[in-house]
């Protein structure tokens, strides 16, 4: 009877959770292997098994974070019956999360690639496709509401989903140079009173 493969030694999920935690820390270029593994409780070589290499671990981890701490943006954008409940959602349910004690704060696929080098190009660009889809969900969801006739019609949805996308990624960089809820609550409301322009 042919022997079974070892097993790991360790859950993957759980050691590719903390991986993400550090990423979102520190972002791709200051997370060190060292630092990957001593969170991971890994080797090296378990790790490349198990993972790839350090940009294959970092994506894993961007596609996990998008699965979990970070899928209030679709959530609202999919579940919200108006697209002004949709946004209002977007930014109040991402304001608390990136205040939530216990968590780095701000948004990974926003601050985990902002310092750019020609190293990390491809990291840069994974983590700009990632946003950009998030404005393109964003221009979606405001053009049903047009078809639906709650905005307008004529109502720039291209540039909204820009203004809403930039202050999305805006209100993640304030909360990680320590800007609280109660702060970035304030931003919002003004945020809102432009897509408040727009409602029939």
């Amino acid at each position: 009877m042919a022997q079974r493969g070892r097993p790991r030694a360790f859950d993957r999920d759980v050691a590719l959770r903390r991986a993400m935690e550090v990423f979102w820390r520190l972002g791709y270029d200051g997370a060190s292997m060292a630092d990957l593994t001593a969170a991971m409780n890994i080797n090296s070589p378990s790790l490349y098994a198990a993972f790839g290499d350090k940009e294959a671990l970092f994506r894993a981890a961007v596609e996990l974070y998008g699965r979990t701490d970070g899928s209030l943006t679709t959530r609202a954008l999919r579940e919200e019956p108006t697209a002004y409940g949709a946004i209002r959602a977007m930014l109040r349910d991402n304001v608390a999360a990136y205040t939530t004690e216990g968590v780095p704060p701000g948004c990974m696929v926003v601050l985990a690639g902002a310092t750019y080098t020609p190293r990390n190009a491809s990291v840069s660009e994974f983590l700009a496709a990632a946003r950009r889809h998030t404005a393109d969900d964003i221009r979606v969801r405001l053009d049903r509401g047009v078809s639906d006739g709650e905005l307008a019609a004529g109502t720039d949805t291209t540039a909204l989903a820009t203004f809403y996308s930039t202050v999305l990624f805006g209100l993640s960089i304030q909360a990680r140079d320590g800007a609280g809820r109660d702060e970035l609550d304030t931003a919002v409301d003004q945020a809102l009173t432009v897509l408040a322009g727009a409602r029939r």
